[in-house]
């Protein structure tokens, strides 16, 4: 009894298996997209045949069936993302894969339109009954082509009998018929569907046609005299395919990748609609102006063709150049070390000159120029003069430049007193206008030129008057006294001196 158990179990445990493998081989197929193709026959079509989409295989031949009237319906599961969206009037085709008579479906998910056109309703999804949950593309939508072997078979016997019966009993079986006997015509060969096909489009360009056997004649005639050319470039052409048949792998993966390219290409095409209208306004100024553009063209040969000899001295300068460069390498290496440490100073330069000219020190500086000159230029009756003081005492002496003695030093020591700085202290009671106590008579020392030991340097006359100068020029001395603010007469005449009023 325990084996039995056990047996029981392991049964149970493996249908629990079984039911949950097949329904996760269901949930795994949601996203297979499967179309419902009714053909007229499927003969030679099994299951497992590829269904190609453009030449890309997108899926497989899942299963056949017969509709009740008598059609071949066979079930196309299109697993390849981005290919679940057939229209109403898509197609599909059985054609033959190799010579076997394998086949392998290829379909049109939906016809090619003009852009912006709106496309046409999906297919009808089944609800409910036979191929619940597909999509229904009926016959009318799809086509057989003729195998080649029948084609053959046509002369062979009994078929070629048969054949000849067919065509001398058509017209009696068929009489009154046409309309059907086309419309079999028509689905027994696709060929025959897709030449009305071309032939109506034909038909609409005929003007075309006229034109291109008018034209084709002088297209013609210029090939008929490069015949040579041509049939060099029917050989070649023939290398060019030898070499794309040795890529055919890296074609057929770019085939692949097209449809994605396409559909990026797409927004950049857009876009460029977009710039060419922009575009529009200035093409139209741009050939308004082709003439003048033309001729500048035209004149830019002559141009191009005198400056070779400049464009080829530039080459030989260059090679020389290159190696000055070279050599002025440290040089330009310390004039980049300069340029960074006197950037600071620059800055502050700036600043300054900025300042300068906000606040016009420019103006300012040269009026201080033009005053400083004015004070010191005089003016008298014999002319301009300039006016300098001679300072002669001890250490104005060549002996005093060779040896100088310690009060002669130029720089000052706190402490120091007046006599060792090379002038005596003014007595008090005496004017510094009329007398200029010199150095050398306070050491004793008799400069030449002076009066005496203790003479000092007299003042010219005519600027240091004596007192009864004063009194007989009253009249002078008041008029000096009144422009220099009440001064006394002698400080009156030495300021007309100095300012050039004492003419």
């Amino acid at each position: 009894m325990k084996r039995i158990a056990v047996i029981l179990a392991l049964l149970a445990c493996a249908i629990v298996v079984a039911v949950v493998a097949v329904a996760a081989s269901g949930d795994g197929d949601d996203d297979t997209y499967r179309v419902r193709a009714i053909f007229d026959s499927a003969f030679t079509l099994v299951p497992g045949e590829e269904v190609r989409v453009a030449g890309v295989t997108v899926g497989r031949i899942e299963s056949l069936d017969v509709t009740p009237d008598r059609k071949a319906a066979v079930v196309l599961a299109i697993d390849k993302p981005g290919f679940g969206n057939f229209r109403q009037d898509a197609e599909c085709i059985a054609r033959p894969q190799s010579l076997i008579g394998e086949k392998f479906i290829e379909c049109t998910p939906t016809q090619p339109r003009p852009e912006g056109t709106e496309p046409p309703p999906l297919l009808t999804k089944i609800e409910s009954g036979e191929g619940e949950g597909q999509y229904l593309l009926p016959v009318s939508n799809t086509r057989r082509s003729v195998d080649i072997d029948l084609i053959n078979n046509i002369m062979r016997l009994p078929e070629r009998q048969r054949l000849s019966i067919i065509i001398n009993e058509l017209g009696t079986g068929l009489a009154g018929r046409g309309k059907e006997l086309n419309e079999v015509i028509r689905r027994a060969n696709p060929a025959l569907m897709e030449t009305d096909k071309v032939l109506a489009i034909l038909k609409q360009q005929n003007q075309v046609l006229a034109d291109l056997a008018r034209d084709s004649d002088q297209v013609l005639a210029p090939l008929a005299d490069r015949r040579e050319d041509v049939a060099d470039f029917i050989s070649r052409s023939r290398d060019v395919a030898q070499a794309t048949a040795a890529r055919r792998a890296q074609l057929e993966a770019n085939f692949e990748r097209l449809p994605r390219f396409l559909s990026e290409l797409r927004p950049t095409l857009q876009r460029l609609g977009g710039l060419s209208d922009q575009m529009t306004p200035v093409l139209t100024d741009l050939g308004a102006q082709a003439d003048d553009i033309n001729r500048l063209v035209r004149e830019l040969g002559p141009l191009a063709q005198a400056s070779r000899p400049a464009f080829a001295s530039l080459g030989d300068a260059a090679v020389v150049g290159t190696e000055a460069m070279r050599d002025i390498r440290p040089l330009t290496r310390d004039v980049n070390a300069l340029a960074a440490s006197s950037a600071p100073l620059a800055d502050d330069l700036e600043a300054l000159l900025t300042s300068f000219r906000k606040t016009g020190g420019i103006e300012r500086l040269m009026d201080y120029f033009f005053y400083q000159v004015a004070a010191i230029n005089g003016f008298d009756t014999s002319g301009h003069y300039l006016r300098a003081g001679l300072i002669i005492n001890t250490c104005s002496t060549y002996r005093a430049a060779t040896a100088p003695a310690p009060e002669c030093r130029a720089n000052f020591i706190q402490g120091q007193d007046a006599a060792t700085r090379g002038y005596a202290p003014e007595p008090s009671g005496s004017s510094a206008v009329e007398s200029i106590p010199s150095a050398a008579g306070a050491q004793g020392d008799e400069p030449a030129g002076t009066g005496g030991d203790d003479t000092p340097l007299a003042m010219p006359s005519t600027v240091t008057p004596s007192d009864g100068d004063a009194g007989d020029d009253g009249d002078a001395a008041g008029a000096s006294s009144g422009a220099t603010g009440g001064r006394t007469d002698a400080t009156g005449r030495l300021l007309d001196y100095l300012l050039g009023g004492g003419q």
